[in-house]
């Protein structure tokens, strides 16, 4: 195991922590320190421990082996509540937030500001706006709704909340996933600012590259172990990094282009002055047999409601889709999954799985017809093929019948990447198909959609992350403002270019 020695005498340190679940070691040992003032980055791929460890720290589960010394004195932080008191905050990835509640009242949600029963609304929006304005947004009124805020305000939020408890230690899991480029450099801006007052930060997140714009030190697991501690973010290589994480070198994250294809490729998907009333407008599009178009652009420009239009979701309100030149009805899911279109959408829990059902479950769904026999569904036959095809993906842990809640997030978008796979479609919507995926992980999906392309699937990709749609597509369309500013072959545009693009709607000279 990789360290490096520290002086700070630690906030937070676990030693040995393990924990188990029936059949699986989720931790076998992890070692972590975190010193007050700092931001602790701690990496991993997925499946490497890192939300059980998360979880032990926040009180959520109780470890089994191994101590937790808080403040220099052994401490125990479950159930959550004792977390809390000794001010050990979390804000997860998916935000807990009631959004029918205003911003006030979910800042105090557990421990509302209270006088003989009765509360006081306006001491709790004076000390609401007081914590917000630390946060350095002030324009989040304490009154709002919360569902109606964006997502980068709602985290806010929830850090608000956190700070209302007097909190020492603030666990960030994933913070950027639902933010474009300029809510992270708030949001690191907010993090320097509570580091500044001594609080210690512990920041989660597959982005090396925010790793190193925000992290002091960094902790590696794998495997559910501990393999580097106290790294020095400046003095850490991304290979060793990424070394660690994997325990290989990942030297090409995205499989090699394949050359040009000939014009007289088959075109597989036709999009004709599609619009979406308020959204986009004008979109056209055509995908080969084989190729992978991305479309890029800010948060809110209209790429995944492009998506969700040609998948059927939304209703478009000009504009036609066809599939192998046949025109697919608008509005209708049922439509265009029949004629051979498959989503990944972006908010995969919520929207692209049945968490409490198995794996094998999910996979097949979109394919039930193939396993009917006189009114009833093989159930073995079900197992047997979404079994194949996670052997083929490298689904872990293996095992077709476990609830897909039980996955990480790198292996719940196999499942239902593994699900269009067996619906053998015809063209595969991807919408931010890594997000919260680890390297190693992100690797094995981009080399899985190439090998679909090759097989013939036209591919459309949207994703956030600039730099991914230009070394993962052929074809690259920069949508803004709800319309497509810019079409160009892949290498023939770089990330300067689609800045410029995006955020001015033409090339800055």
């Amino acid at each position: 195991m990789t360290s490096t020695p520290g002086t700070a005498q630690p906030l937070l340190q676990m030693t040995g922590i393990v924990k188990q679940f029936p059949g699986v070691l989720a931790l076998g040992g992890v070692d972590l320190d975190v010193r007050a003032g700092e931001v602790h980055c701690l990496l991993g791929q997925n499946g490497a421990g890192k939300s059980t460890l998360i979880k032990v720290l926040s009180g959520v589960y109780e470890h089994d082996e191994g101590t937790v010394t808080w403040d220099g004195a052994e401490a125990s932080v479950s159930p959550p509540a004792k977390a809390i008191d000794l001010g050990i905050a979390t804000i997860y990835q998916e935000l807990d937030l009631v959004p029918h509640l205003d911003v006030a009242e979910n800042i105090f949600l557990g421990h509302e500001l209270s006088r003989g029963g009765f509360m006081q609304r306006s001491r709790a929006h004076r000390e609401a706006r007081e914590l917000l304005d630390r946060l350095g947004h002030p324009e989040i009124a304490p009154t709002r709704i919360v569902g109606d805020l964006s997502p980068a305000k709602q985290q806010i939020v929830s850090m608000a909340r956190a700070l209302s408890r007097d909190t020492r230690l603030l666990i960030l899991d994933e913070p950027s996933a639902v933010l474009d480029q300029e809510e992270v450099q708030n949001l690191f801006r907010v993090i320097r600012g509570l580091t500044a007052e001594g609080v210690a930060v512990v920041y989660i997140s597959h982005r090396l590259e925010e790793i190193r714009e925000i992290g002091d030190r960094i902790t590696v697991l794998k495997d559910g172990r501990t393999v580097g501690t106290g790294l020095a973010v400046a003095d850490t290589p991304t290979a060793e990094l990424i070394r660690l994480m994997t325990g290989r070198s990942i030297e090409y994250a995205f499989p090699p282009r394949v050359e040009a294809r000939p014009d007289r490729a088959d075109v597989v998907l036709e999009v004709r002055d599609l619009g979406l009333a308020g959204v986009f407008s004008g979109v056209d599009l055509t995908v080969r047999a084989g190729e992978i178009v991305g479309l890029t652009g800010l948060v809110g420009a209209g790429r995944s409601e492009i998506l969700e239009t040609l998948y059927g979701a939304r209703r478009a309100s000009t504009g036609t889709v066809s599939i192998d030149g046949r025109r697919v009805r608008r509005g209708s899911i049922g439509a265009a999954v029949r004629a051979g279109v498959g989503l990944c959408p972006e908010e995969r829990k919520s929207q692209g799985l049945l968490l409490d059902e198995s794996v094998y479950s999910n996979v097949t769904i979109a394919s039930l017809l193939r396993f009917a026999r006189f009114g009833f569904l093989d159930r073995g036959e079900e197992k047997r093929r979404a079994e194949e095809l996670a052997k083929r993906l490298d689904i872990r842990p293996a095992g077709v019948t476990r609830p897909a809640r039980n996955l990480s997030g790198g292996n719940q978008q196999k499942v239902v990447l593994a699900r269009w796979l067996l619906r053998e479609c015809r063209v595969l919507l991807l919408d931010e198909p890594t997000r919260g995926v680890d390297v190693g992980a992100r690797t094995e999906i981009y080399t899985l959609v190439r090998s679909l392309a090759d097989a013939g699937v036209a591919v459309v990709v949207v994703s956030s992350e600039i730099e991914e749609v230009l070394g993962l597509a052929d074809r690259v369309l920069v949508v803004r403002e709800g319309e497509v500013v810019h079409e160009s072959a892949a290498a023939a545009i770089d990330e300067a270019t689609v800045l410029d693009l995006v955020m001015e709607g033409k090339v800055v000279q």
